[in-house]
Parts: structure tokens; sequence; C-alpha cells
């Protein structure tokens, strides 16, 4: 059987890059086996400022240029609703944190994003004394509902393979490879933190994070804003909200820990006065890069492999863009982003 192209994972960055193939009417065959859960654990939160440091997000604007109507084409396609729009506001914790909120109004690339009016109102349970900054064009990607959903579309179309890829048995021709029954012209490794069992691309700077998260359930805290404080407090509907996350760079497993519950009780006490309690707690390995930039390009040996990865904590930002900038830089010749490429890592 002939494809046009093999995909290695159906997380965001798989999800992306197959949904070009299919306005290109180009074909192809995904291969999941699920060990990745990156995506399907995520927030799935879209925040053009990182409000750590009142800096903007790479891209930001561009960025959401095109993922925005990206999901919400999905969403007409499969009658499904995945975008959540809300206001975000950030908890100040100091006179000094204010400052810092109107001191970030001189960037450009900032500004644009954060409300000039700070908002004074108390909010029942929500720790806030020193008052909250409004960040516009925020929201969440329902990234569980719509991996989920995607899946089974591919499945009823015979477009992907719920098993291992073995990278030992790719066999290289002239300008395609061949995969046990599959010919196709090129391979797009999406795999997440799986990459770091790729033979052809291993030798990347891919960093492991694991991130913890929990829901909860709290009946009188009632707000419909993603709150961002010491930890961010996401509402999903029904008093139940997401919060996290954690970040640990030694844990390299997907199982949700007892330090890592502990550590979200422990910082939540500074967030919220009212009564929960917790539902569900999930684990996944973010796939990170210290430059905080994603790894795309073409394999320096094998023309017919490419890799699609390190989309680390703003992957529905970032995953369209990227995934698009890989096709056409593979299909028409169009230059691949500089600061994504992964001939960034090449010694000189």
């Amino acid at each position: 059987m002939k494809v046009d192209y093999i995909i290695v994972g159906l997380g965001l960055a798989g999800l992306a890059f197959v949904e070009e193939l299919i306005t290109a009417n180009k074909s192809f065959i995904v291969f999941e086996d699920a060990s990745q859960t990156s995506s399907l654990v995520a927030g799935g939160v879209y925040n053009p400022v990182i409000l750590k440091r009142f800096s903007p997000v790479w891209n930001a604007k561009e960025q959401l240029a095109i993922a925005l109507p990206f999901y919400e084409k999905l969403e007409k396609k499969f009658y499904q609703t995945f975008d959540q729009k809300f206001i975000i506001k950030k908890a100040f914790k100091s006179i000094e944190d204010q400052n810092n909120w109107f001191s970030a109004f001189d960037k450009p690339t900032v500004a644009p994003f954060l409300d000039p009016e700070l908002d004074n109102q108390a909010y029942r349970g929500v720790v806030g004394n020193h008052l909250f900054g409004n960040v516009k064009e925020g929201g969440r990607i329902d990234t569980l509902k719509l991996v989920e959903t995607y899946r089974k579309y591919l499945q009823e179309n015979n477009w992907i393979r719920f098993e291992k890829f073995n990278h030992k048995d790719i066999h290289f021709e002239n300008t395609s490879v061949k995969y046990h029954s599959l010919e196709a012209a090129k391979i797009i490794f999406c795999e997440g933190f799986g990459l770091k069992k790729n033979p052809y691309f291993n030798h990347l700077p891919l960093e492991e994070v694991k991130g913890e998260i929990i829901t909860i359930l709290a009946p009188e805290l009632e707000i419909d804003f993603l709150l961002k404080s010491t930890l961010f407090v996401l509402p999903l509907g029904n008093n139940h909200y997401k919060v996290g996350a954690t970040f640990n760079h030694k844990d390299k497993t997907s199982i949700p820990s007892k330090e890592g519950k502990e550590e979200l009780i422990e910082k939540l006490k500074k967030v919220i006065t009212v009564p929960y309690s917790i539902v569900e707690q999930s684990a996944g390995i973010r796939p990170a890069v210290k430059d905080r930039r994603p790894m795309v390009g073409i394999h320096a040996k094998h023309s017919q492999l490419s890799v699609l990865n390190g989309l680390g904590t703003r992957g529905v930002m970032i995953a369209p863009t990227v995934a698009k900038n890989l096709f056409h830089h593979l299909e028409y010749g169009e230059k691949l982003d500089q600061e994504i490429d992964i001939k960034r890592f090449v010694k000189k």
C-alpha cells in the first residue's frame, strides 16, 4: 500500500499536521500507541502573555491568527465545541506585581492583550488582596475531547493504526521509505517525549518535564474566568475546576504521584479559601526544549524523515502554526522558520 505520509503519534502536533494533509488531499496512515499522554492531560489553555514575567509569548499574535480559525474549523467539522473563551485574571501578590503589570504596557507585543483597568472586585473564596489584572484573548481548548474525537474520525476512515511503531523496521529506498506493507514518501515523527527512543532524532536536546494536575469540585467558588496565581484554577463547568500544574524534571513517569498532589494542595491554600474535594488527578510528560522553541525539520541524512515535536506547555497555540510551516516546507519549498528549525542544534 502506497501513501504520501506516515505520521507517528497523534497528539496536538500530529493532529495539526494531519489536517494539513487532508486539506491538501494527501494520503496517509497514522500510528498511535497511546504511550504519550501530554496532549490528553494538558490544561489546553492559550494565553498570549507569560504572566510570571509579564512578557510576550513567542509570536503570540501570529499564532493566534492561525490557531483560532483552525479550532473553529474543527468545531464545524465535527459539530462539537472545543474552544472555551474566557478572561484570564492575574491575581497580584503585591504592589510590585501591579507596577510590573503597568510597566508591561510599554511592550508593544504585550500591551494589546492587557486591560489597563484593574479589577478591584472581590470574588468569594478567591485570595486577591492586591486586585486582579485581566488578560484578553485567552481561552482553553478541550484537548482530551478534541484528540479523542479526531482519533475516532481517523479510525472510521481507516487512517489510523493503534499499534507501536518500530523504528528499526524502516527501510530506505531512493526517494521513499518502506515500513512493513506500507510505502511512503515521508515519515513525520510527532512522538512527544517518545522521541528519546527514536534512533533518528534522539540526539536532539529534548527535555522531559512531568506535569500533574488535579480536578476539584468546589460548589462555593463559582468563577467563570481562569484564575492565575501561584497556580491556575480553570473552570470546567458544574462547579468543577482543573488546578495545576507541577513541573518535575526528575520523575520521568506518567503516573500521578502523592508528592504532586500534596504540592498542588499546598499551593491551592494560597489561592482559594472555600472547601473543595479532589475528584481526579492526572499526569503527563511534556516534551520541552531549553530555548522554548519547537523542534521541527528534516533529518540531515534521510530526507524522507522529519520531526514535529517539543511544543511544550503552549501546544494548543503553537501546533497549527508549526504544522503548517513544516507541511509547506516539505511540499512547496517554503522556508522553515529558523527559530524552530532543528538545524539550530548543529554545532558550527
